[in-house]
Protein backbone atom coordinates (compact mmCIF):
# COMPACT_ATOMS: atom_id res chain seq x y z
CA UNK A 1 0.00 0.00 0.00
CA UNK A 2 0.85 3.65 0.09
CA UNK A 3 1.97 5.56 2.76
CA UNK A 4 -1.71 6.40 3.35
CA UNK A 5 -3.19 3.52 4.84
CA UNK A 6 -7.07 2.50 4.63
CA UNK A 7 -9.67 3.77 1.90
CA UNK A 8 -8.31 6.37 0.15
CA UNK A 9 -10.74 9.64 0.15
CA UNK A 10 -12.62 10.23 -3.05
CA UNK A 11 -9.92 13.74 -3.86
CA UNK A 12 -7.10 10.86 -3.55
CA UNK A 13 -8.98 8.48 -5.86
CA UNK A 14 -10.42 10.57 -8.23
CA UNK A 15 -9.89 12.88 -11.66
CA UNK A 16 -10.95 16.25 -10.83
CA UNK A 17 -11.93 18.03 -14.26
CA UNK A 18 -11.89 22.25 -14.75
CA UNK A 19 -14.42 24.31 -16.41
CA UNK A 20 -13.96 27.48 -17.31
CA UNK A 21 -17.69 28.03 -16.94
CA UNK A 22 -17.60 31.36 -19.62
CA UNK A 23 -16.74 28.42 -22.37
CA UNK A 24 -18.35 25.38 -21.48
CA UNK A 25 -21.71 25.73 -22.64
CA UNK A 26 -24.02 28.88 -23.40
CA UNK A 27 -27.99 27.70 -22.54
CA UNK A 28 -28.85 31.35 -23.29
CA UNK A 29 -27.99 32.86 -26.67
CA UNK A 30 -25.55 35.35 -25.04
CA UNK A 31 -22.48 33.79 -26.50
CA UNK A 32 -21.48 33.33 -22.80
CA UNK A 33 -21.33 29.82 -20.78
CA UNK A 34 -23.46 29.21 -17.82
CA UNK A 35 -24.73 27.50 -15.15
CA UNK A 36 -27.73 25.82 -17.25
CA UNK A 37 -25.24 25.25 -20.01
CA UNK A 38 -22.95 23.01 -17.49
CA UNK A 39 -25.85 20.81 -15.78
CA UNK A 40 -26.62 20.02 -19.55
CA UNK A 41 -23.56 18.42 -20.07
CA UNK A 42 -22.79 17.11 -16.82
CA UNK A 43 -23.81 13.40 -18.28
CA UNK A 44 -21.29 13.52 -20.90
CA UNK A 45 -18.31 14.77 -17.73
CA UNK A 46 -19.60 11.93 -15.91
CA UNK A 47 -18.95 9.28 -18.85
CA UNK A 48 -15.65 10.69 -18.90
CA UNK A 49 -14.70 8.73 -15.66
CA UNK A 50 -13.76 11.86 -13.68
CA UNK A 51 -14.73 12.59 -9.89
CA UNK A 52 -14.93 15.79 -9.41
CA UNK A 53 -15.79 19.42 -11.27
CA UNK A 54 -14.55 22.39 -10.51
CA UNK A 55 -15.77 25.52 -11.73
CA UNK A 56 -13.48 28.92 -11.97
CA UNK A 57 -15.36 31.71 -10.60
CA UNK A 58 -19.00 31.95 -10.80
CA UNK A 59 -19.41 34.70 -8.34
CA UNK A 60 -21.14 38.67 -8.85
CA UNK A 61 -18.53 40.17 -10.47
CA UNK A 62 -17.75 43.27 -12.95
CA UNK A 63 -15.37 40.78 -14.93
CA UNK A 64 -12.48 42.62 -15.02
CA UNK A 65 -10.57 39.93 -14.70
CA UNK A 66 -13.24 37.70 -15.42
CA UNK A 67 -14.38 36.64 -11.72
CA UNK A 68 -11.41 36.81 -10.10
CA UNK A 69 -12.61 39.77 -8.57
CA UNK A 70 -15.65 39.09 -6.74
CA UNK A 71 -18.28 41.59 -5.80
CA UNK A 72 -19.99 39.13 -4.08
CA UNK A 73 -18.82 36.00 -2.20
CA UNK A 74 -22.45 34.46 -1.53
CA UNK A 75 -23.76 35.45 -4.68
CA UNK A 76 -23.95 34.10 -8.74
CA UNK A 77 -23.28 36.76 -11.39
CA UNK A 78 -26.50 36.84 -13.66
CA UNK A 79 -24.02 36.48 -16.40
CA UNK A 80 -23.87 32.61 -15.08
CA UNK A 81 -27.44 32.20 -13.48
CA UNK A 82 -28.72 32.37 -10.23
CA UNK A 83 -28.41 30.48 -6.79
CA UNK A 84 -30.78 28.67 -7.74
CA UNK A 85 -29.64 26.98 -11.36
CA UNK A 86 -26.45 26.42 -8.93
CA UNK A 87 -28.14 24.55 -6.52
CA UNK A 88 -29.74 22.43 -9.45
CA UNK A 89 -25.92 21.87 -10.65
CA UNK A 90 -25.17 20.51 -7.53
CA UNK A 91 -28.02 18.62 -7.11
CA UNK A 92 -27.64 16.68 -10.70
CA UNK A 93 -23.97 16.57 -10.46
CA UNK A 94 -24.43 15.02 -6.99
CA UNK A 95 -26.80 12.38 -8.63
CA UNK A 96 -24.48 11.52 -11.38
CA UNK A 97 -21.86 10.93 -8.52
CA UNK A 98 -19.83 13.82 -9.18
CA UNK A 99 -18.61 16.27 -6.78
CA UNK A 100 -18.81 19.75 -6.84
CA UNK A 101 -15.82 22.39 -6.26
CA UNK A 102 -15.71 26.06 -6.59
CA UNK A 103 -13.06 28.64 -7.15
CA UNK A 104 -12.26 30.71 -3.66
CA UNK A 105 -11.01 33.87 -3.80
CA UNK A 106 -9.40 35.07 -0.66
CA UNK A 107 -6.41 36.89 -1.07
CA UNK A 108 -8.54 40.60 -3.50
CA UNK A 109 -11.83 41.69 -4.07
CA UNK A 110 -13.76 43.79 -6.91
CA UNK A 111 -12.79 47.72 -6.38
CA UNK A 112 -17.02 47.08 -6.26
CA UNK A 113 -17.51 44.80 -3.26
CA UNK A 114 -19.09 46.54 -0.64
CA UNK A 115 -16.54 46.12 1.68
CA UNK A 116 -14.04 48.21 -0.45
CA UNK A 117 -16.34 50.99 -1.22
CA UNK A 118 -16.63 51.53 2.75
CA UNK A 119 -13.28 51.34 3.04
CA UNK A 120 -12.60 53.94 0.65
CA UNK A 121 -15.05 56.58 3.06
CA UNK A 122 -11.62 57.49 4.85
CA UNK A 123 -8.96 56.28 7.57
CA UNK A 124 -12.57 56.02 10.01
CA UNK A 125 -13.72 53.54 8.16
CA UNK A 126 -14.88 50.72 10.02
CA UNK A 127 -14.06 48.08 6.84
CA UNK A 128 -10.75 50.51 6.03
CA UNK A 129 -8.74 47.92 7.56
CA UNK A 130 -10.06 45.14 5.82
CA UNK A 131 -7.58 45.85 3.23
CA UNK A 132 -3.95 46.61 2.76
CA UNK A 133 -2.97 50.66 3.22
CA UNK A 134 0.34 52.44 3.12
CA UNK A 135 1.31 56.44 3.38
CA UNK A 136 3.13 57.69 0.50
CA UNK A 137 7.03 57.19 0.52
CA UNK A 138 9.16 59.74 2.00
CA UNK A 139 9.08 62.52 -0.52
CA UNK A 140 6.04 61.29 -2.02
CA UNK A 141 5.42 58.32 -4.62
CA UNK A 142 4.77 54.91 -4.11
CA UNK A 143 5.02 53.00 -0.79
CA UNK A 144 7.61 50.37 -2.84
CA UNK A 145 8.79 48.90 -5.09
CA UNK A 146 6.29 46.00 -5.21
CA UNK A 147 5.20 44.81 -8.77
CA UNK A 148 1.61 43.85 -9.95
CA UNK A 149 1.40 40.33 -11.88
CA UNK A 150 0.00 41.76 -14.60
CA UNK A 151 2.48 44.83 -14.68
CA UNK A 152 3.21 48.00 -13.31
CA UNK A 153 3.33 49.12 -9.66
CA UNK A 154 1.35 46.99 -6.85
CA UNK A 155 0.12 50.00 -5.25
CA UNK A 156 -2.76 52.46 -6.27
CA UNK A 157 -3.24 56.30 -4.85
CA UNK A 158 -6.96 57.01 -3.26
CA UNK A 159 -6.69 60.75 -3.54
CA UNK A 160 -9.32 61.44 -1.22
CA UNK A 161 -7.32 60.16 1.59
CA UNK A 162 -3.66 60.12 0.33
CA UNK A 163 -2.77 56.83 1.11
CA UNK A 164 -2.13 54.07 -1.51
CA UNK A 165 -3.71 50.52 -1.87
CA UNK A 166 -1.97 47.52 -2.54
CA UNK A 167 -3.27 45.04 -5.33
CA UNK A 168 -1.07 41.81 -6.53
CA UNK A 169 -3.29 42.18 -9.80
CA UNK A 170 -5.15 44.51 -11.63
CA UNK A 171 -5.55 47.94 -9.63
CA UNK A 172 -9.31 46.80 -9.64
CA UNK A 173 -8.39 43.69 -7.12
CA UNK A 174 -7.20 45.54 -3.98
CA UNK A 175 -5.73 43.08 -1.43
CA UNK A 176 -7.66 41.98 1.71
CA UNK A 177 -5.35 42.30 5.09
CA UNK A 178 -5.69 38.91 6.22
CA UNK A 179 -3.68 40.45 9.84
CA UNK A 180 -7.39 41.55 10.13
CA UNK A 181 -9.27 38.40 12.33
CA UNK A 182 -12.25 40.19 11.03
CA UNK A 183 -11.44 39.60 7.51
CA UNK A 184 -10.99 35.94 8.55
CA UNK A 185 -13.67 35.46 9.95
CA UNK A 186 -16.01 36.73 7.14
CA UNK A 187 -13.93 34.78 4.62
CA UNK A 188 -14.13 31.74 6.79
CA UNK A 189 -17.99 32.29 6.52
CA UNK A 190 -18.13 32.26 2.69
CA UNK A 191 -17.02 28.83 2.67
CA UNK A 192 -19.47 27.40 5.07
CA UNK A 193 -22.56 29.16 3.10
CA UNK A 194 -21.48 27.49 0.10
CA UNK A 195 -20.77 23.96 1.88
CA UNK A 196 -23.94 24.40 3.23
CA UNK A 197 -24.96 24.45 -0.15
CA UNK A 198 -23.55 20.75 -0.96
CA UNK A 199 -20.14 21.79 -1.92
CA UNK A 200 -17.33 19.41 -1.74
CA UNK A 201 -14.41 21.49 -2.23
CA UNK A 202 -12.65 24.30 -3.06
CA UNK A 203 -9.65 25.37 -5.52
CA UNK A 204 -7.98 28.08 -3.94
CA UNK A 205 -6.80 30.84 -5.61
CA UNK A 206 -2.88 32.32 -4.92
CA UNK A 207 -3.11 30.98 -1.41
CA UNK A 208 0.44 31.48 -0.86
CA UNK A 209 0.24 35.18 -1.48
CA UNK A 210 -2.67 36.04 1.61
CA UNK A 211 0.44 37.69 3.67
CA UNK A 212 2.92 40.55 3.47
CA UNK A 213 5.73 41.07 5.02
CA UNK A 214 4.66 44.35 7.92
CA UNK A 215 7.83 45.90 7.19
CA UNK A 216 6.89 46.59 3.49
CA UNK A 217 10.30 46.92 2.36
CA UNK A 218 11.32 47.03 -1.44
CA UNK A 219 11.95 43.34 -2.88
CA UNK A 220 15.65 42.37 -4.85
CA UNK A 221 16.03 42.36 -7.88
CA UNK A 222 16.07 38.98 -9.80
CA UNK A 223 19.27 38.23 -11.19
CA UNK A 224 17.83 35.42 -13.19
CA UNK A 225 14.54 36.93 -13.98
CA UNK A 226 14.61 36.33 -18.17
CA UNK A 227 14.69 32.79 -16.78
CA UNK A 228 11.92 32.64 -14.38
CA UNK A 229 9.05 33.99 -16.48
CA UNK A 230 5.60 32.44 -15.61
CA UNK A 231 3.22 32.98 -17.98
CA UNK A 232 4.34 36.02 -19.81
CA UNK A 233 4.81 38.22 -16.48
CA UNK A 234 8.13 39.49 -17.62
CA UNK A 235 7.95 42.95 -15.42
CA UNK A 236 6.83 41.04 -12.10
CA UNK A 237 9.59 38.54 -12.70
CA UNK A 238 12.39 40.99 -12.39
CA UNK A 239 11.97 40.91 -8.23
CA UNK A 240 12.62 38.30 -5.72
CA UNK A 241 8.94 38.42 -3.94
CA UNK A 242 10.84 37.45 -0.56
CA UNK A 243 8.50 39.81 1.13
CA UNK A 244 5.12 39.50 -0.64
CA UNK A 245 5.35 35.34 -1.14
CA UNK A 246 5.15 32.84 1.29
CA UNK A 247 5.27 34.43 4.52
CA UNK A 248 5.00 32.58 7.84
CA UNK A 249 1.72 34.16 8.55
CA UNK A 250 0.12 32.60 5.50
CA UNK A 251 0.52 29.40 7.04
CA UNK A 252 -1.08 30.04 10.05
CA UNK A 253 -4.01 31.52 8.18
CA UNK A 254 -4.48 28.12 6.59
CA UNK A 255 -4.04 25.96 9.19
CA UNK A 256 -7.13 27.94 10.12
CA UNK A 257 -8.93 27.68 6.91
CA UNK A 258 -9.16 24.09 6.97
CA UNK A 259 -9.82 23.86 10.43
CA UNK A 260 -13.40 25.46 9.55
CA UNK A 261 -13.26 23.18 6.49
CA UNK A 262 -13.01 20.32 8.60
CA UNK A 263 -15.99 21.43 10.14
CA UNK A 264 -17.98 19.33 7.38
CA UNK A 265 -17.72 15.70 6.85
CA UNK A 266 -15.37 15.18 3.34
CA UNK A 267 -14.58 18.17 1.96
CA UNK A 268 -11.85 19.31 0.89
CA UNK A 269 -9.25 22.35 -0.84
CA UNK A 270 -6.90 22.23 -3.43
CA UNK A 271 -4.05 25.34 -3.10
CA UNK A 272 -2.73 27.19 -6.16
CA UNK A 273 0.98 27.61 -5.24
CA UNK A 274 3.25 28.50 -7.67
CA UNK A 275 6.33 27.34 -5.46
CA UNK A 276 9.78 25.31 -5.82
CA UNK A 277 9.04 21.91 -4.31
CA UNK A 278 10.49 22.34 -0.89
CA UNK A 279 8.09 25.33 0.13
CA UNK A 280 5.40 23.78 -1.60
CA UNK A 281 4.92 20.62 0.29
CA UNK A 282 4.87 22.82 3.88
CA UNK A 283 1.51 23.94 2.78
CA UNK A 284 0.23 19.89 2.98
CA UNK A 285 0.91 20.75 6.61
CA UNK A 286 1.44 17.55 8.82
CA UNK A 287 -0.65 14.76 10.29
CA UNK A 288 -1.18 16.58 13.29
CA UNK A 289 -1.89 19.28 11.85
CA UNK A 290 -3.07 19.68 8.35
CA UNK A 291 -3.54 22.82 5.73
CA UNK A 292 -4.12 22.33 2.34
CA UNK A 293 -5.18 18.95 1.33
CA UNK A 294 -3.76 18.94 -2.45
CA UNK A 295 -0.72 21.69 -2.83
CA UNK A 296 -1.15 22.26 -6.39
CA UNK A 297 1.82 20.17 -8.43
CA UNK A 298 2.28 22.46 -11.73
CA UNK A 299 5.89 21.29 -12.46
CA UNK A 300 5.08 19.17 -15.14
CA UNK A 301 3.81 22.31 -16.94
CA UNK A 302 7.26 24.33 -16.00
CA UNK A 303 9.81 21.59 -16.53
CA UNK A 304 11.58 20.82 -19.76
CA UNK A 305 9.50 18.29 -21.57
CA UNK A 306 12.23 15.19 -21.47
CA UNK A 307 12.42 11.74 -20.16
CA UNK A 308 15.14 12.47 -17.74
CA UNK A 309 14.08 15.23 -16.53
CA UNK A 310 10.66 14.40 -15.70
CA UNK A 311 11.85 11.31 -14.27
CA UNK A 312 14.21 13.10 -11.64
CA UNK A 313 11.18 15.17 -10.84
CA UNK A 314 8.60 12.54 -10.46
CA UNK A 315 11.03 10.63 -7.93
CA UNK A 316 11.73 13.40 -5.73
CA UNK A 317 8.36 14.82 -5.86
CA UNK A 318 6.96 11.22 -4.63
CA UNK A 319 10.08 10.40 -2.28
CA UNK A 320 8.97 13.84 -0.52
CA UNK A 321 5.57 13.22 -0.27
CA UNK A 322 5.59 10.17 1.32
CA UNK A 323 8.47 11.85 3.88
CA UNK A 324 5.40 14.59 4.53
CA UNK A 325 2.69 12.80 4.82
CA UNK A 326 1.41 14.51 1.55
CA UNK A 327 -0.80 12.95 -1.36
CA UNK A 328 0.73 13.72 -4.59
CA UNK A 329 -0.86 15.72 -7.45
CA UNK A 330 -0.66 16.52 -10.85
CA UNK A 331 -1.82 18.80 -13.47
CA UNK A 332 -0.77 19.40 -17.16
CA UNK A 333 -2.52 22.49 -17.46
CA UNK A 334 -5.15 25.46 -16.60
CA UNK A 335 -7.01 28.48 -17.35
CA UNK A 336 -3.45 30.49 -16.50
CA UNK A 337 -1.41 28.32 -18.90
CA UNK A 338 -1.55 26.82 -22.36
CA UNK A 339 -2.92 24.38 -23.76
CA UNK A 340 -0.58 21.41 -23.28
CA UNK A 341 -1.34 19.32 -26.64
CA UNK A 342 0.73 22.87 -27.73
CA UNK A 343 3.23 22.72 -25.31
CA UNK A 344 4.17 19.11 -25.88
CA UNK A 345 3.60 18.84 -29.74
CA UNK A 346 0.95 16.74 -30.93
CA UNK A 347 3.17 13.55 -31.48
CA UNK A 348 3.55 13.74 -27.38
CA UNK A 349 -0.01 14.11 -26.36
CA UNK A 350 -1.15 10.62 -25.54
CA UNK A 351 2.40 10.40 -23.58
CA UNK A 352 1.69 13.04 -21.74
CA UNK A 353 -1.94 12.45 -21.32
CA UNK A 354 -0.69 8.50 -19.86
CA UNK A 355 1.69 10.41 -17.68
CA UNK A 356 -1.28 12.66 -16.21
CA UNK A 357 -3.20 9.72 -15.71
CA UNK A 358 -1.05 6.98 -14.08
CA UNK A 359 1.37 8.78 -11.83
CA UNK A 360 0.73 7.90 -8.28
CA UNK A 361 -1.59 11.20 -6.95
CA UNK A 362 -4.60 13.01 -7.85
CA UNK A 363 -4.54 13.96 -11.42
CA UNK A 364 -6.31 17.34 -12.56
CA UNK A 365 -7.69 17.85 -16.03
CA UNK A 366 -8.57 21.25 -17.60
CA UNK A 367 -11.72 20.81 -20.03
CA UNK A 368 -10.73 20.05 -23.59
CA UNK A 369 -8.01 18.87 -23.13
CA UNK A 370 -9.82 15.36 -23.40
CA UNK A 371 -10.26 16.01 -27.40
CA UNK A 372 -6.82 17.56 -28.01
CA UNK A 373 -7.84 21.10 -27.69
CA UNK A 374 -4.84 23.31 -28.58
CA UNK A 375 -4.16 26.81 -27.81
CA UNK A 376 -6.13 28.99 -30.25
CA UNK A 377 -4.30 32.10 -31.56
CA UNK A 378 -5.81 35.37 -30.50
CA UNK A 379 -5.29 38.50 -32.15
CA UNK A 380 -4.37 41.96 -30.33
CA UNK A 381 -8.11 43.77 -31.01
CA UNK A 382 -10.25 40.28 -29.82
CA UNK A 383 -7.84 40.09 -26.90
CA UNK A 384 -10.37 40.64 -23.80
CA UNK A 385 -7.71 38.76 -20.95
CA UNK A 386 -6.30 41.99 -19.07
CA UNK A 387 -3.16 39.86 -18.06
CA UNK A 388 -2.47 40.73 -22.09
CA UNK A 389 -4.12 43.63 -22.47
CA UNK A 390 -1.40 45.14 -19.83
CA UNK A 391 1.59 43.46 -20.61
CA UNK A 392 1.60 44.05 -24.89
CA UNK A 393 5.08 43.21 -24.69
CA UNK A 394 5.33 40.70 -23.23
CA UNK A 395 4.82 37.21 -25.33
CA UNK A 396 2.32 35.33 -24.03
CA UNK A 397 1.40 36.85 -21.43
CA UNK A 398 -2.48 37.01 -22.69
CA UNK A 399 -4.68 33.83 -21.18
CA UNK A 400 -7.79 33.78 -23.96
CA UNK A 401 -5.49 31.05 -26.17
CA UNK A 402 -6.46 28.32 -23.33
CA UNK A 403 -9.89 29.99 -22.59
CA UNK A 404 -11.59 29.55 -25.68
CA UNK A 405 -14.89 27.54 -26.24
CA UNK A 406 -15.78 24.06 -25.70
CA UNK A 407 -16.12 22.29 -28.64
CA UNK A 408 -19.27 20.01 -29.24
CA UNK A 409 -19.71 19.77 -32.74
CA UNK A 410 -19.23 20.36 -36.58
CA UNK A 411 -22.16 22.60 -36.35
CA UNK A 412 -22.30 26.37 -36.15
CA UNK A 413 -19.89 28.24 -33.05
CA UNK A 414 -18.95 24.16 -32.33
CA UNK A 415 -22.36 23.73 -30.54
CA UNK A 416 -21.38 26.34 -27.56
CA UNK A 417 -23.99 28.48 -28.48
CA UNK A 418 -26.58 29.52 -30.82
CA UNK A 419 -25.96 30.06 -34.09
CA UNK A 420 -25.63 33.65 -35.58
CA UNK A 421 -24.29 34.41 -32.13
CA UNK A 422 -20.48 35.94 -31.61
CA UNK A 423 -19.20 33.49 -28.67
CA UNK A 424 -17.09 35.88 -26.29
CA UNK A 425 -13.91 34.72 -27.39
CA UNK A 426 -13.14 33.00 -31.36
CA UNK A 427 -13.68 29.02 -31.91
CA UNK A 428 -11.00 27.02 -33.38
CA UNK A 429 -10.41 26.74 -36.76
CA UNK A 430 -10.07 23.09 -36.35
CA UNK A 431 -13.56 22.98 -34.05
CA UNK A 432 -15.19 20.79 -37.14
CA UNK A 433 -12.62 17.74 -36.92
CA UNK A 434 -11.84 18.45 -32.84
CA UNK A 435 -15.24 18.14 -31.14
CA UNK A 436 -17.01 15.66 -28.85
CA UNK A 437 -19.59 14.52 -31.45
CA UNK A 438 -16.94 13.67 -34.28
CA UNK A 439 -14.49 12.10 -31.54
CA UNK A 440 -17.03 9.59 -29.86
CA UNK A 441 -17.68 8.18 -33.28
CA UNK A 442 -14.22 7.36 -33.68
CA UNK A 443 -12.63 4.57 -31.79
CA UNK A 444 -8.69 5.62 -32.46
CA UNK A 445 -10.03 9.46 -31.12
CA UNK A 446 -8.40 11.53 -28.25
CA UNK A 447 -11.62 11.69 -27.02
CA UNK A 448 -11.44 7.96 -26.73
CA UNK A 449 -8.30 7.27 -25.68
CA UNK A 450 -8.82 9.55 -22.61
CA UNK A 451 -11.75 7.23 -21.67
CA UNK A 452 -9.56 4.31 -22.38
CA UNK A 453 -6.93 5.15 -19.10
CA UNK A 454 -9.89 6.43 -17.08
CA UNK A 455 -11.67 3.45 -17.56
CA UNK A 456 -8.16 1.20 -17.07
CA UNK A 457 -7.85 3.24 -13.34
CA UNK A 458 -11.15 2.19 -12.19
CA UNK A 459 -10.26 -1.59 -13.28
CA UNK A 460 -6.62 -2.18 -11.98
CA UNK A 461 -6.09 -0.55 -8.45
CA UNK A 462 -2.56 -0.43 -8.44
CA UNK A 463 -2.80 2.93 -11.00
CA UNK A 464 -4.52 4.27 -8.29
CA UNK A 465 -3.84 3.61 -5.02
CA UNK A 466 -0.52 1.46 -5.73
CA UNK A 467 3.15 2.66 -4.75
CA UNK A 468 5.84 4.27 -7.29
CA UNK A 469 8.85 3.50 -8.72
CA UNK A 470 10.90 4.40 -11.87
CA UNK A 471 12.78 2.30 -13.58
CA UNK A 472 16.05 2.26 -15.77
CA UNK A 473 16.10 1.60 -19.19
CA UNK A 474 19.04 1.85 -21.53
CA UNK A 475 17.16 4.61 -23.28
CA UNK A 476 17.53 8.76 -21.89
CA UNK A 477 14.47 9.02 -24.43
CA UNK A 478 12.03 6.59 -22.26
CA UNK A 479 10.81 7.22 -18.95
CA UNK A 480 9.51 4.23 -17.15
CA UNK A 481 7.73 3.65 -13.74
CA UNK A 482 6.33 0.98 -12.08
CA UNK A 483 2.64 0.68 -10.15
CA UNK A 484 2.34 -1.91 -7.19
CA UNK A 485 0.05 -2.73 -4.84
CA UNK A 486 -0.72 -6.26 -3.09
CA UNK A 487 0.65 -8.11 -5.68
CA UNK A 488 -0.66 -6.66 -8.96
CA UNK A 489 2.23 -4.51 -10.68
CA UNK A 490 1.66 -2.52 -13.41
CA UNK A 491 4.40 -0.96 -16.33
CA UNK A 492 3.86 2.77 -17.62
CA UNK A 493 6.32 3.03 -20.19
CA UNK A 494 6.88 6.31 -22.06
CA UNK A 495 8.91 7.05 -25.36
CA UNK A 496 9.89 11.32 -25.14
CA UNK A 497 11.75 10.19 -28.63
CA UNK A 498 11.00 9.29 -32.54
CA UNK A 499 12.97 5.97 -32.69
CA UNK A 500 11.73 2.42 -31.80
CA UNK A 501 13.17 1.89 -28.22
CA UNK A 502 13.70 -2.40 -27.91
CA UNK A 503 13.34 -2.37 -23.40
CA UNK A 504 13.20 -6.47 -23.08
CA UNK A 505 11.99 -7.58 -19.83
CA UNK A 506 10.50 -4.19 -18.83
CA UNK A 507 7.79 -4.67 -21.58
CA UNK A 508 7.12 -8.31 -20.47
CA UNK A 509 3.39 -9.31 -20.03
CA UNK A 510 -0.08 -7.91 -20.95
CA UNK A 511 -0.72 -5.08 -22.94
CA UNK A 512 -3.61 -3.18 -20.99
CA UNK A 513 -2.85 -0.26 -23.06
CA UNK A 514 -1.39 1.56 -26.41
CA UNK A 515 -1.57 4.90 -27.68
CA UNK A 516 -1.29 3.35 -31.01
CA UNK A 517 -4.57 2.39 -30.53
CA UNK A 518 -3.38 -1.69 -30.31
CA UNK A 519 -2.19 -4.31 -27.93
CA UNK A 520 1.32 -5.32 -28.71
CA UNK A 521 3.37 -8.74 -28.02
CA UNK A 522 5.27 -7.80 -25.18
CA UNK A 523 8.57 -8.00 -28.07
CA UNK A 524 7.33 -5.27 -29.80
CA UNK A 525 9.77 -2.52 -29.13
CA UNK A 526 8.01 0.50 -27.94
CA UNK A 527 7.10 2.69 -30.73
CA UNK A 528 7.97 6.58 -31.25
CA UNK A 529 6.17 8.60 -29.24
CA UNK A 530 4.49 5.51 -27.61
CA UNK A 531 2.79 5.08 -24.12
CA UNK A 532 1.93 1.70 -23.17
CA UNK A 533 0.29 0.45 -20.22
CA UNK A 534 1.48 -3.15 -19.57
CA UNK A 535 0.16 -5.80 -16.61
CA UNK A 536 3.72 -7.07 -15.73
Amino acid sequence: MTQLSGKLKWWQSGIIYQIYPRSYQDSNGDGVGDLRGITSRLPYIASLGVQAVWLSPIFKSPMDDFGYDVADYCDIDPLFGTLEDFDALVAEAHRLGLKVMLDYVPNHTSNQHDWFKDALEGHDSPKRDWYVWRDPAEGGGLPNNWKSFFGGPAWTLDEYSGQYYLHQFLPSQPDLNWRNPEVRAAMFEVLRFWMRRGVDGFRVDVIWLLAEDERFLDEPENPDANRQVVGGQIEHSTLLHIYTQDQPETHEYIREMRGVIDEFDDRMMVGEIYLPLDKLLPYAGTPDVPMVHLPFNFHLILLGWEAATIREFADQYDAECIKAGAWPNWVLGNHDQHRFKSRVGAPQYRVAQTLLLTLRGTPTVYYGDEIGMRNVPIPFEKMVDPAGLQQPDSPNAGRDPERTPMQWNAGPNAGFTTEGVNPWLPLAADADTVNVHSEEADPQSDLNYFRALTRLRAQVPALVAGDYRSLDTAHDDVFAFSRSLQGQKVTVLLNFGTFDRDLGSLAAGQTLLSSEGDLPVPELPLRPNEARVVLA
